[in-house]
C-alpha cells in the first residue's frame, strides 16, 4: 500500500494505492472557499490551511481504504513545482512519518504525476498504456505538450512561453467580473454564447520559440481582451457577456488543439492523444480533442474528472511508476517551487 500526499497550491489531498495500481481512497480538501474572497490563491492562507487540514485528510483516507498504518510500505509526497510553503508542510509531514513508520520515501514531480493520471480510474484497474502517446497537460498554472515513448521516457515538446491557459481563464474572468476559479466560470457563460463573435488572438508563436517545437502564449490574448472591454465596455452587460466569454475560451481552445494537431501529424507515430490537468475538465476542450482524434484518427483518453484536478491519487501513481525511494528514512527529500517536466 503506498500513501499519496499532495499539498503543491489550494488543494490538501491524500490518497492509498494498492500494489495492482487500483486507487484504494482518494480524499481532497479543497481551499477554493478560503480563497474567493481575494480572487485568487494566497500563499500564506493555503500553507495555513494544510498545516490545519492534511492530518485528517490522511487519517480519512486510510480510513476509507480500509487499512492501518502498520499496512502502509511507503510514501510517496509532492516535493514540487507550487507554492515554497504549501510543499514545505506536505513535505515536512511525509518525512516525518516516513520515519515513524520505517517506510520508504517518494519525492515526486507534480506535473509527472498529470501525466499519469489519465490511466487512473477509480478502484477498477488501470488502462493499458499506448506507445508513444501524446500528452495536453493544462493545469491551472502550467501548459505543456509532452511525448511519451514509455513509462520512464518522454519529452517535453512545448510549454508555454508565459501565462498557462488556465491562468489566461482566470485573469480572463476577472477582467469580465466574474467569480473564482474563472475557467468554470468562463465555462458557464459560454454556453449561451458565439464564440465567433470576437476574434480574438490565437498565441501561437514561431516554432522554435523559448526552445520548444511547439511553443504556447497566452498573455496577448488576455491583454487583447483587457483592450477590447475598454474600447467597448457594453460588452460587459448580461447579454453581451456570454459572447465575449465564449469568444475567449475558444481561442484557449483553438490555440491548444492547434500544437496538439501539428504535433501529432509532424511525428506521424502517436498511438494515442492524452488530456490531463484542472483545465481538461472543460467540456468544450473535450469536445475539441475528441473532433480532433475522429479527424487524424487517433483515439483520445482524459483524466477522470475526479483526478483532473490537483490529487494524490496521481502522485501515488507516479512514484509506483517511475520513482526510487530517495532515502529509506526520507531525510533527504526537500522542496524545489519551479521543478519543471525535465526531458528524460
Amino acid at each position: 500500500m503506498l500513501l499519496g500526499i499532495e499539498t503543491s497550491c489550494d488543494e490538501t489531498a491524500a490518497a492509498v494505492l494498492d500494489c495492482d495500481h487500483r486507487v484504494r481512497s482518494s480524499i481532497i480538501f479543497s481551499q477554493v472557499a478560503d480563497h474567493q474572497p481575494y480572487g485568487g490563491v494566497v500563499p500564506e492562507l493555503a500553507s495555513r490551511c494544510h498545516v490545519q487540514a492534511l492530518s485528517g485528510v490522511v487519517e480519512t483516507a486510510l480510513a476509507e481504504a480500509g487499512i492501518g498504518w502498520d499496512a502502509v510500505s511507503g510514501l510517496a509526497v509532492t516535493r514540487g513545482p507550487g507554492l515554497a510553503t504549501s510543499l514545505l508542510t506536505g513535505v515536512v509531514y511525509a518525512r516525518a512519518l516516513a520515519t515513524r513508520l520505517c517506510v520508504p520515501l517518494f519525492g515526486v514531480n507534480h506535473l509527472i504525476g498529470h501525466l499519469h493520471s489519465i490511466w487512473l480510474r477509480g478502484d477498477e484497474p488501470p488502462l493499458a498504456p499506448m506507445y508513444p502517446h501524446l500528452i495536453l497537460l493544462v493545469s491551472g498554472g502550467h501548459t505543456c505538450l509532452v511525448r511519451r515513448d514509455d513509462p520512464q521516457t518522454w519529452r517535453v515538446l512545448g510549454q508555454t512561453l508565459d501565462d498557462a491557459a488556465g491562468e489566461a481563464l482566470d485573469k480572463g474572468a476577472r477582467l469580465l467580473g466574474l467569480g473564482y476559479p474563472g475557467g468554470p466560470e468562463i465555462q458557464r457563460l459560454a454556453v449561451s454564447g458565439d464564440p465567433s463573435a470576437i476574434p480574438f488572438p490565437r498565441g501561437l508563436p514561431a516554432p522554435g520559440s523559448g526552445g520548444w517545437d511547439h511553443p504556447f502564449s497566452f498573455s496577448g490574448l488576455k491583454t487583447a481582451l483587457l483592450y477590447h472591454l475598454r474600447k467597448n465596455p457594453g460588452d460587459l452587460a448580461v447579454d453581451r457577456l456570454p459572447h465575449v466569454a465564449a469568444s475567449y475560451q475558444a481561442a484557449v481552445v483553438d490555440t491548444l488543439i492547434r500544437r496538439v494537431e501539428q504535433a501529432c501529424r509532424e511525428a506521424g507515430d502517436i498511438a494515442l492523444i492524452g488530456c490531463a490537468g484542472g483545465v481538461a475538465r472543460n467540456q468544450r476542450l473535450r469536445e475539441a480533442l475528441n473532433q480532433l482524434g475522429q479527424r487524424i484518427g487517433r483515439p483520445v483518453v482524459f483524466a477522470a474528472p475526479d483526478v483532473c484536478a490537483d490529487n494524490a491519487a496521481m502522485i501515488a501513481a507516479a512514484a509506483a511508476a517511475c520513482y526510487a525511494p530517495l532515502f529509506p528514512d526520507g531525510s533527504g527529500t526537500d522542496v524545489d517551487p519551479n521543478l519543471a517536466v525535465t526531458t528524460r
